[in-house]
C-alpha cells in the first residue's frame, strides 16, 4: 500500500480525534490574555473578551488551549473558563430556537390542515365511490338474474324440440310397420 495514502489517513484520524475532544468553554470575569503556552511566563498573543465562546483543545495542568472564533490557538487560566454558556449567551440561543420552533409549529400546522383538507377531499371522494360499486354490484346481480332467464328458456326450448322431433320421428316410423307385411 503507498506509504503517503497511509500517513494521510493517519493524520485524519488524528485531526478527526483532536476535533472530537474539542467542547465549547466561555470566558467569564474580565478580559483575558490569550497566550503561547500554559504559563504567564509565555508572550501574549490576543485578548479574550468575557462571554466570548472558545472551543476548548486540551488542558494542562491549570491552563487550557483554546482555539478563538478567528482560529488564533492560544493557552488561557483554566480558572477563567466556564464550561456553560454566559446567561446573555443562553438567552441568545433560547431565542433562535424558540423562533425555530414557532416557524416549525407555523409550517407544522399549515401541513396539518392541508393534510385535513386532503383527507376530507378523499373521505367523500371514497364515500362517492363506495355508493358507485354499491350501485354497480346491485346492477351487476340484476343483469346475472336477467340472463339466467334466457339460459332456461333455450334449455326449455331444446327440450321442447326434441320431445317434438321425437314424437314426429316416432309417427313416422310407426306409419311404415303398419302397412309391412307380415308373414
Amino acid at each position: 500500500m503507498n506509504r503517503g495514502i497511509v500517513v494521510t489517513c493517519m493524520a485524519m484520524l488524528w485531526l478527526l480525534a483532536g476535533a472530537a475532544q474539542a467542547e465549547s468553554a466561555w470566558v467569564r470575569g474580565a478580559p483575558l490574555n490569550l497566550r503561547s503556552g500554559p504559563g504567564t511566563e509565555f508572550r501574549i498573543l490576543a485578548s479574550a473578551q468575557p462571554g466570548e465562546r472558545l472551543e476548548a483543545i486540551e488542558s494542562d495542568g491549570g491552563w487550557t488551549r483554546v482555539r478563538t472564533g478567528d482560529d488564533k490557538i492560544g493557552w488561557i487560566a483554566a480558572g477563567y473558563l466556564d464550561r456553560d454558556a454566559p446567561p446573555r449567551a443562553r438567552l441568545a440561543q433560547l431565542e433562535a430556537e424558540t423562533e425555530e420552533l414557532r416557524s416549525n409549529l407555523t409550517s407544522t400546522t399549515d401541513e396539518a390542515q392541508r393534510l385535513r383538507k386532503t383527507n376530507d377531499t378523499l373521505s367523500s371522494s371514497d364515500s362517492g365511490q363506495v355508493e358507485t360499486i354499491e350501485r354497480l354490484t346491485k346492477e351487476n346481480y340484476k343483469l346475472r338474474a336477467g340472463t339466467r332467464w334466457a339460459e332456461w328458456l333455450m334449455g326449455a326450448l331444446i327440450f321442447s324440440t326434441g320431445m317434438a322431433l321425437g314424437a314426429i320421428l316416432q309417427g313416422f316410423s310407426g306409419r311404415r310397420r303398419g302397412k309391412r307385411l307380415r308373414l
